[in-house]
């Protein structure tokens, strides 16, 4: 008897483990959104997510693919007698399922954060102990995004609390992407693919191009440093799990220089879209910026190849991103606070894509280019490619074939 209730137990739990998975074909292409922390942190309420949904529209972000309304830490309230948690009623009198309405209303889609731990990075309630009663809450009132971090995480093992909460929400039954916010720190890039849709790979960026602020004991770091540490991680992105290397700080402070550098570098990385700034207020340049749907469709190409660095002369980095019918795009990255001379002789450069075994051959196939900034600049690769790039900018071309 022992022995027959031992095994029906262990079939048991092997119907549960093998049922239990993320939510497959989602996420085919980098998420695009917009997160509340960047720009104002715990300062966040109803009226202020509203108003971000309608100028996510109102300002094309809807229409060149943006689709997400992420509200980060701190909308939180408490959680009732039942354990079950509600959004500040101060900061969010209607609801919490009122406001998704609204956001799904204008046809988009809405995002929440939680935390793996007690307490979220703010200091409010995280959900360990209550990861599948937070996952029906957030089922019940329409979330399709979780961003999950990991403050207040001690003694807790990482890969296990996030198949936890994968397996909650799964159980939960509403479709729902699942970002992991580890920071990158227990490598989630090796184990994450059948787990979450995207994750970490760094600690958190600040709105600077070249630089690292030390916080004491952590650090954030700007752009560059951002890039940097993505070297060695493409071959675990593709379409439905990707490498995050965090939210945009584009229109947050740094240059127009910059920020179009940053968000180019973003798209060659096949890196979430998920702009940090203030849609309500942004200027005329950031959204230009932003909304920039050649650069996009680099970004959202549906090979889903994470570019790469071929090469780098003095200041001038040069990155390759193979894309669908044999097209490529190509960027130009000066790293230096002076203006660059480039030259690049097609004919001269062996560019290979050796993790996907592919190749432009300019020694053998001739491509049209087009700038993707300057959609007036075009050219073949025939011809040597001359330019001055400015200090902490980009030149990016898409190439086809002739």
């Amino acid at each position: 008897m022992k022995k027959h209730l031992l095994i029906i137990f262990s079939l048991t739990i092997s119907m549960f483990t093998a049922s239990a998975q993320k939510f497959e074909n989602w996420a085919q292409t980098p998420p695009m959104g917009w997160n509340s922390w960047n720009k104002f942190a715990c300062n966040v309420n109803e009226d202020l997510i509203k108003q971000t949904a309608d100028a996510m529209v109102a300002s094309g972000m809807k229409d060149a693919g943006y689709e997400y309304i992420v509200i980060d830490d701190c909308w939180h309230g408490e959680r009732d007698s039942l354990g079950f948690i509600h959004a500040n009623p101060e900061h969010f009198p209607s609801g919490m399922k009122a406001l998704i309405d609204y956001v799904h209303s204008k046809g988009l889609k809405f995002g929440i954060y939680s935390d793996a731990g007690w307490q979220t990075c703010g200091g409010k309630p995280g959900s360990r102990g209550r990861e599948y009663q937070d996952a029906q809450t957030y089922a019940s009132w329409g979330v399709d995004y979780l961003k999950y971090d990991w403050c207040n995480t001690e003694g807790l093992a990482a890969k296990g609390a996030y198949l936890t909460m994968r397996d909650a929400l799964h159980e939960a039954g509403r479709p729902i992407v699942f970002s992991m916010c580890e920071w990158g720190t227990a490598k989630p890039w090796e184990w994450g693919q059948d787990i979450a849709h995207l994750w970490r790979t760094t600690g958190d960026i600040y709105n600077c191009f070249d630089c690292e602020y030390d916080h004491g004991d952590w650090s954030s770091f700007g752009v560059l440093q951002i890039l940097d540490m993505q070297d060695g991680l493409r071959q675990y992105a593709g379409p439905g799990h990707w490498n995050d290397p965090d939210m945009m700080e584009v229109g947050n402070g740094m240059s127009v220089n910059e920020d179009r550098a940053h968000f180019s570098m973003w798209a060659m990385l096949a890196a979430p879209l998920i702009a940090g700034n203030d849609l309500i207020s942004m200027s005329e340049e950031t959204q230009a910026i932003l909304t920039n749907k050649q650069v996009i469709a680099v970004n959202q190409d549906p090979l889903g190849i994470q570019g790469f660095k071929y090469q780098t002369k003095d200041s001038v980095e040069t990155w390759f991103k193979p894309l669908e019918n044999g097209e490529w795009a190509i960027c130009f990255l000066n790293r230096s606070k002076t203006d660059q001379n480039i030259e690049f002789d097609w004919s001269k450069e062996n560019v290979q894509d050796e993790l996907n075994k592919l190749s432009p051959d300019f020694t053998q196939k001739v491509y049209q280019w087009s700038d993707l900034w300057n959609t007036k600049s075009k050219g073949t690769t025939k011809k040597k490619l001359k330019a001055v790039l400015p200090a902490h900018d980009v030149l990016m071309l898409r190439l086809k074939m002739n």
